[in-house]
């Protein structure tokens, strides 16, 4: 029974999160409230892991979500049915885009899904965020936001990071999350 669940769930992510892999977290974020197979906590490990690993995001995010609820059969259940609406909907947009390319109904999705893609992956930036600088026990026990809940140590490695990445511009992402993976290991964040 789980592995149906874990199918239909993560087939609707891989059907209705459109503009990439971090436009999957807030369906994640749904999946942990209504599966109780990973926690919010568990759920910002798994996007560590998962930005930390080659390949696309949502893919590995749904493998190790899979491998969480189910060990690898359910990780191979989870990215199997992440991906196949997507392909699923390319092999009929393929056939179908060539004829009707220059329609203006075709323009107008296409333009019409720009701004949803951008509001799925805010969506998402702020999930990570919350979970990542915000300590949750702390802001649940206040009943409200509070500066008792920032964990100073992380806010000041994601400002740090953040200006080195905007000081040298041509610093390789990979350096920076291995700094960030080395002192959140470090400082236990």
């Amino acid at each position: 029974m789980i592995y149906l669940q874990l199918f239909w769930a993560f087939f609707k992510t891989g059907l209705f999160a459109v503009g990439g892999g971090l436009a999957t977290l807030p369906f994640l974020s749904q999946i942990s409230g209504q599966y109780g197979w990973f926690t919010q906590a568990e759920l910002a490990d798994m996007i560590a892991v998962a930005e930390s690993t080659p390949g696309p995001i949502g893919v590995n995010m749904a493998t190790y979500a899979g491998i969480h609820a189910a060990g690898i059969p359910g990780g191979i259940v989870a990215t199997f049915a992440l991906i196949l609406p997507a392909f699923i909907i390319m092999l009929i947009i393929a056939s179908l885009l060539t004829r009707f390319s220059e329609n203006s109904y075709v323009k107008s999705v296409m333009t019409t899904l720009r701004p949803v893609s951008v509001g799925l992956i805010a969506a998402a930036v702020y999930s990570v965020l919350k979970v990542a600088l915000l300590d949750a026990t702390v802001l649940e026990q206040a009943g409200g936001w509070t500066f008792d809940c920032i964990r100073i140590p992380a806010v000041i490695l994601f400002v740090a990071l953040f200006l080195a990445r905007l000081k040298w511009n041509k610093l390789h992402p990979i350096v920076l999350i291995a700094v960030g993976a080395a002192a959140g290991i470090l400082l236990q964040m």
